[in-house]
């Protein structure tokens, strides 16, 4: 299937691995000309020179080395994308990290600094990139998290990650008039290297095995690329009529309806 994505210009945070990389990775491969940004500028490198190499042409691939946690970070992201590729089609708000422990061990700092990694780049990716979209009928697609939909992860993680999935859902009834969709992805457990799940199967190989079999119909983790996939279809003009949802990508693992 031809996605029509040629020549779209997307913008996809927190992309130099994981999710956002396979996102990236996925929408280059479709044609579109994507700007990926992260913090690690080495990281960052070798992220642009695989996407570069899968594109096959010039000045299909931005990099921006920046914090999108931060106001400056997402108007260089945002801004550099749009001077470079002369406008914006497609974001990708993939940005996201939460710790701490219960409602007693976690302190204010613990969720404000969930809030300020997951939510605040997502409004503020989200505000900047709206009156470039408007002139594209562009895409906005929120990364989140099946425990933004029930219970199951960590606590701040649930609370951000519902947050954007509430986010998603009301700019999608407020920029329809303006031929934008918004959609929610829920990954589930997703295993890469260098990612949490990954990393807890090199410590724990047993526990994780135990894990699997009590939690993953499929009998193993969620790849990056499937995620990407779908984020590339979501993308697409092939879902048109997809908007304000949330959908899930989890083999299955959560348990809402």
């Amino acid at each position: 299937m031809d996605l029509q994505l040629t020549d779209k210009v997307a913008v996809v945070t927190g992309s130099s691995k994981g999710l956002g990389f396979a996102s990236a990775k996925a929408l280059v491969a479709e044609g579109c000309r994507v700007t990926i940004c992260a913090r690690n500028a080495a990281r960052l490198a070798e992220a642009e020179a695989e996407l570069r190499a899968d594109a096959g042409r010039a000045g299909a691939v931005l990099a921006v080395q920046a914090d999108v946690a931060t106001p400056e970070g997402v108007d260089a992201v945002i801004g550099g994308t749009v001077a470079s590729f002369g406008g914006l089609d497609i974001l990708v708000n993939n940005v996201g990290k939460a710790g701490g422990g219960d409602i007693v061990a976690a302190t204010d700092e613990d969720w404000r600094t969930a809030f300020d990694l997951t939510l605040y780049p997502a409004i503020r990716a989200s505000r900047a990139a709206v009156p470039h979209l408007r002139r594209a009928g562009g895409v906005v697609i929120m990364i989140a998290s099946i425990w933004g939909r029930e219970s199951g992860g960590r606590m701040t993680y649930n609370a951000v990650k519902a947050a954007e999935i509430s986010l998603g859902k009301s700019m999608a009834q407020q920029l329809a008039p303006d031929g934008i969709r918004v959609v929610s992805v829920a990954p589930g457990s997703i295993s890469f290297p260098g990612g949490s799940w990954h990393k807890r199967q090199l410590e724990d190989p047993e526990g994780m095995a135990t894990f699997i079999e009590r939690e993953l119909p499929f009998g193993r983790f969620g790849r990056a690329q499937e995620v990407g996939s779908v984020v590339a279809f979501l993308a697409s003009p092939r879902a048109s009529w997809v908007s304000g949802a949330c959908v899930t990508v989890d083999g299955c693992q959560s348990r809402a309806f």
